[in-house]
């Protein structure tokens, strides 16, 4: 274990909030798990005690203390996704993976693992892998899941993905809209907030197409630090209840015009986020937006995903 490494990562945090839980996310990165070694190194540079670090770590199901696969695919079996059969979407995962839960395959390509919720009821059976959200999930679609999984989750191509679509977004407490048409990300108006971080304070141009993580910013924002967003109206700070799902960092929320609510993770290079929508966009397919072609049936939480591109 090299310890000047994670010195250095230990430095790279030095009063940021939430410091701990950001250096605890650079070294699962650098090795793939938390090594005990490595923790014991973390409370000797940080004077943080071996049992606030252990506490944090098993807090988060992002943290684990073996090395897990090159994807990690989490299943809910909250009280929502059980009753709609989560229990059995998890066989068939382990009957195709040849694994059970909390087990990594021979060939270190896939985690499996199961998460008590995710923040998305309405949406259940929920399966999360390597961040991307997979709605309604039936037994059918594992074998889905898994092809697209090797194939490359993050292969996006903003120009004719029919799973990337447009919205517009509002501040949740003052319900201004965020949209500014005088600033295109991606050929579309983009979100604007105001941010601070390390002791800035500026704007932040997100992308308003669900699915594209592009973004531009006043000052430039290190990777892995937790960010505070505010409205650039009323300047009340937009976070909300939930943590994401993926690092623990406050979820961001916004009012999505025409009923909704679209989260996403403070946390600046995460990909976590949460896309909850009602209203007009009832029985829109949330990931590929096929309205005219598709007919997966709706369910009753009134937003699904087909798997015609899903």
């Amino acid at each position: 274990m090299d310890e000047s490494a994670i010195g250095e990562i230990c430095d790279k945090h030095v009063g940021d909030r939430g410091g701990l839980i950001s250096i605890l996310e650079d070294i699962q990165a650098k090795y793939g798990y938390l090594p005990a070694e490595a923790l014991r190194t973390l409370a000797e540079k940080t004077g943080h005690s071996l049992v606030d670090i252990y506490g944090v770590a098993t807090f988060y199901k992002s943290f684990s203390f073996k090395r897990r696969g090159e994807h990690l695919i989490s299943v809910c079996l909250g009280t929502a996704c059980h009753v709609r059969l989560a229990p059995i979407i998890l066989e068939e995962f382990e009957r195709q993976l040849g694994i059970k839960a909390g087990e990594t395959t021979p060939d270190k390509k896939f985690s499996l693992e199961t998460v008590n919720c995710l923040g998305a009821c309405a949406l259940g059976p929920i399966v999360v892998v390597d961040g991307h959200y997979f709605s309604n999930v039936n037994t059918r679609r594992v074998s889905s899941i898994l092809k697209k999984t090797r194939a490359g989750l993050d292969k996006i191509e903003i120009k004719g993905d029919q799973r990337i679509f447009p919205i517009e977004v509002s501040c949740s407490r003052c319900n201004r809209s965020l949209m500014n048409p005088g600033h295109l990300i991606d050929g579309y108006p983009s979100v604007r907030v105001t941010v601070s971080f390390n002791q800035k304070h500026g704007w932040l141009a997100l992308s308003s197409l669900y699915g594209s993580h592009n973004v531009s910013s006043e000052y430039e924002i290190p990777d892995d630090i937790v960010v505070n967003f505010f409205c650039p109206h009323c300047h009340a700070e937009l976070i909300g209840a939930s943590k994401c799902a993926e690092c623990g960092a406050p979820m961001v929320p916004m009012i999505v015009r025409g009923g909704g609510v679209v989260q996403i993770c403070s946390r600046y290079g995460c990909k976590g986020h949460m896309l909850d929508l009602i209203g007009k966009y009832k029985g829109l397919c949330l990931n590929c937006a096929n309205r005219e072609t598709c007919t997966f049936p709706i369910p009753e939480g009134g937003v699904w995903q087909c798997d015609e591109y899903c």
